[in-house]
């Protein structure tokens, strides 16, 4: 690509996901090459371990940690920040020494070739410190391997974990002008990086007005009174479609407001009738009457229907959810069924049950009583209501579509029953994962540190919007058809970012002749190793404990595998297991069984 077609194609470089990235890529590259300032002299490079000496990292011992200041700054690839070390950990014995002037290298693991520049500090053993030799400056360095960062790691040895060593480093070639050109080149890199760093800004600054406008606009369209408002909204939001809508996850939240307006009775025209509600709480009585004489639950008492403020279709009606459908909790775990003939049954917990769908991945299983079954056992169009957990789990609801027998549900999973023909599973569905359940669930549940739940006397006063039959179908049908216009604009949106994502990479491509390929820094990526052993919770640690493996426990039932949990930890594997040995030898996690850790075959750890 010609330099000219580069400048008339900037923007849609520029704008494209990782965008500026790739500009930032492209300085470093250009520096790199010796061409960026467009007089430098021609020189021949030199292999990097010609200018610069190496201090590979080594871990001191765990007693000689601390995080309380004691000692020299201890650092590791988890304390990397964006362009100097953060200070978490000190070590009271230090083994290997960084200095001001070096420049660092992680050389182990998933963050393998990120590059900063050191401070005084030890440092461990996934880290290690370039040392320039005179005539080399520190800066100048640091610029030079920024595009041998993403090759180093795509080059790295080693089957567990990407591995530098120090023939890796060795083997880096470099440009080395003298020092005014090297004090130039600087400037110039600063000064374009600086450039990309306002852009970037500017970029989010109008990111966050675009998410504005889109609130407002979608603000305007829940205030809809009318399907005649409605489409005049609808309208308006499709002509500003481009303005609105940048990324697939923003589509979201418009599907999310579709399913307000569909509860609220705006999304169609409502029907001339009301709904039968002596029918739907006849077949409701009828259907409790016999569950109680079959044994599959006790008399209960008659709740009321919780006080509510939203205004729905004046036609409709709205009943106490106890008036429609027949609520049972789920098995209790760990009961003394000593003496009774049982079976081992799948069950569902609070995991498996999300927003209209189930997770199945992970099932397990429980022993109850023979007799019990019938009590327990979800049967086809059940509604699986989710007692508690961490505050946006509360209320969640799906409809049990079958298929897997002898199924139970968990005491933390609610069961319902909508036994008339008159309101359809479909509908209650809708409003419980609607806004308007959320956010009575939310008001409703007990919250607790990071937990929240809520009871069956809460379930059972849910205030429940009933239109009429036909218009729960319509409202049904029409809001299916617009989910499904929304995918097909998600799927549209992705594609063009794709492709602006991939212009993007070929035109730096086509500048610098090298293929950089970035990888997403969105989530924590875990070692190239499989950590075998599940985790357990064990004691409860005190909210003041720092205890953030037990507490990331306790949000997901009290198990998780080690590999889960480090991911979820988010720093590196040294630092994982430090923390670990530290919450096993408190009692608040369970002391592993032996495991073993295996290295992933490689077609593995590509997936």
């Amino acid at each position: 690509m010609e330099a000219q077609q580069f400048l008339a194609e900037f923007g849609h470089i520029a704008n494209a996901p990782g965008g500026v990235a790739r500009l930032r890529d492209l300085v470093y590259s250009l520096a790199s090459e010796g061409t960026l300032l467009g007089d430098e002299a021609k020189i021949e490079p030199v292999h990097l371990d010609r200018v610069a000496t190496f201090v590979m990292g080594q871990a001191p011992p765990g007693d000689a940690c601390n995080t309380s200041g004691e000692g020299v700054v201890f650092v590791k690839t988890g304390e990397f920040g964006e362009q100097y070390p953060v200070a978490r950990e000190w070590t009271t014995t230090p083994l290997k020494m960084a200095r001001k002037g070096d420049v660092l290298i992680c050389v182990v693991g998933a963050t393998v070739g990120k590059l900063n520049l050191a401070i005084d500090c030890a440092i461990g053993r996934s880290v290690a410190a370039i040392r320039p030799r005179e005539g080399l400056l520190t800066k100048y360095l640091y610029f030079m391997l920024m595009p041998f960062t993403l090759r180093l790691r795509r080059g790295s040895r080693g089957s567990a974990q990407g591995v530098i060593g120090k023939a890796e480093l060795s083997s880096v070639r470099l440009r080395l002008p003298g020092q005014d050109e090297q004090a130039r080149i600087i400037s110039k890199v600063d000064e374009l990086i600086a450039l990309c760093n306002r852009l970037e800004q500017q970029q989010q600054d109008r990111r966050k007005l675009q998410n504005a406008l889109r609130q407002s606009t979608l603000q305007a369209l829940a205030s809809a009174q009318s399907p005649h408002e409605l489409r005049l909204s609808w309208q308006r939001m499709q002509a500003n479609f481009g303005r609105l809508f940048r990324e697939p996850a923003d589509v979201d939240d418009f599907i999310a407001e579709l399913k307000n307006l569909a509860v609220r009775g705006v999304l169609v025209d409502a029907e001339r009738t009301a709904p039968d509600l002596a029918r739907i709480t006849a077949d409701c009585s009828a259907l409790r009457s016999e569950y109680i004489a079959k044994g599959l639950m006790r008399r209960q008492k008659i709740v009321g229907m919780a006080e509510s403020d939203i205004a729905y279709p004046s036609r409709w009606a709205v009943a106490a959810f106890d008036e429609v459908a027949v609520v049972i909790g789920g098995v209790t775990k760990g009961r003394d069924l000593r003496g009774k003939p049982v079976v081992v049954c799948p069950y569902l917990a609070v995991a498996n049950v999300q927003r209209g769908y189930f997770k199945l991945e992970s099932l397990k299983s429980i022993e109850i009583a023979e007799d019990e079954l019938p009590k327990y056992q979800v049967l086809e169009g059940d509604l699986l209501i989710t007692e508690g957990g961490d505050w946006d789990k509360v209320g969640r609801t799906a409809i049990w579509p079958g298929g897997l027998e002898r199924c139970l549900h968990q005491n933390h999973v609610f069961k319902a029953r909508v036994p008339s023909a008159q309101l359809l599973a479909e509908w209650v569905q809708l409003v419980f994962n609607s806004d308007v359940g959320r956010d009575y669930f939310a008001g409703a549940s007990k919250q607790t540190t990071n937990l929240a739940s809520i009871n069956m006397t809460q379930l059972r006063s849910f205030p429940l919007p009933i239109p009429p039959l036909e218009e729960q179908r319509r409202i049904l049908d029409s809001l299916a058809a617009l989910i499904d216009l929304c995918e097909e604009w998600r799927r549209q949106l992705k594609h063009r970012r794709d492709l602006a994502s991939l212009f993007a990479a070929a035109s730096v491509s086509a500048l610098t002749g090298i293929n950089i390929e970035r990888d997403e820094d969105t989530a924590v990526k875990a070692p190239q190793i499989e950590l075998i052993a599940p985790l357990r919770l064990g004691t409860l640690p005190d909210v003041k404990d720092q205890a953030p493996l037990a507490t990331l426990l306790t949000r997901h039932q009290g198990e998780m595998s080690a590999r889960d949990l480090y991911q979820r930890f988010g720093r590196e594997i040294e630092t994982f297991y430090a923390q670990l040995k530290i919450e096993v030898a408190h009692g608040w996690i369970i002391e592993p069984t032996v495991a073993t850790v295996r290295a992933k075959p490689a077609e593995t750890a590509r997936a």
